[in-house]
């Protein structure tokens, strides 16, 4: 099970995080990563350095190197060491277009893509995309610690069937509420590889006692 923790701008500490995020992937099987801010990846790097936890970016943008300003360039990301990257959260949604040109800088770089959709339908066409993974995010549970799991279980289902038809290959994600053990064991049972999470660990006064509550059940 992949567990992704999103930092968004949070006002925490993302080395912290990282930390306790390092020390929890030593002891459990899920595979554990953190998207911080741009300007944190490479600290955040640096302190998952060893460690089984891995750091990814939270945006990549569909441009080459050269003259484009103020965008998320995928040779810098990977450059500054993540092996991954969202893309299309609903926080910072792109055209299906230029998702296809994100999957496409990144693959160029070999960063992972986990790229993000409200719906089913909007999952299984970013999966015939060609990213590694896609996760389904109902926007209005974001944050309120309502589990998509238990708010509307069809919505996780569906998106794993609509998906695999589209391209077996591609893993499904489910996020938005995730914020216990028990919502990452519900989230598995109902065919999710893995979840994404941000107010759950990036606001918690103890992110380490937080991630060991997410990975425990598993």
């Amino acid at each position: 099970m992949f567990v992704l923790v999103n930092l968004k701008t949070y006002p925490c500490d993302p080395v912290a995080v990282a930390e306790a995020a390092a020390d929890v992937a030593a002891d459990t099987e899920a595979r554990i990563a953190v998207a911080p801010e741009a300007a944190d990846l490479r600290a955040v790097t640096d302190a998952l350095a060893g460690s089984d936890a891995e750091p990814f970016a939270q945006h990549v943008d569909p441009v080459p190197p050269g003259s484009s300003t103020g965008h998320a360039l995928a040779e810098t990301l990977a450059d500054a060491g993540a092996v991954g990257t969202l893309c299309n959260h609903s926080e910072r949604r792109l055209r299906l277009d230029r998702i296809d040109g994100a999957v496409d800088a990144a693959d160029r770089t070999g960063l992972e893509t986990v790229v993000c959709g409200n719906t089913p339908t909007q999952v299984a066409a970013a999966a015939a995309l060609g990213p590694d993974a896609v996760a389904v995010e109902p926007p209005e549970l974001i944050g309120t610690g309502t589990p998509v799991s238990a708010a509307d279980p069809d919505i996780v289902e569906d998106a794993v069937a609509a998906v695999a038809a589209v391209d077996p290959d591609v893993d499904v994600f489910c996020g938005a509420g995730i914020s216990t053990g028990d919502d990452v064991v519900a989230a598995r049972e109902l065919g999710a590889e893995g979840v994404l999470l941000a107010s759950g660990v990036a606001k918690a006064d103890d992110p380490r006692a937080a991630l060991t509550d997410l990975v425990e059940p598993l």
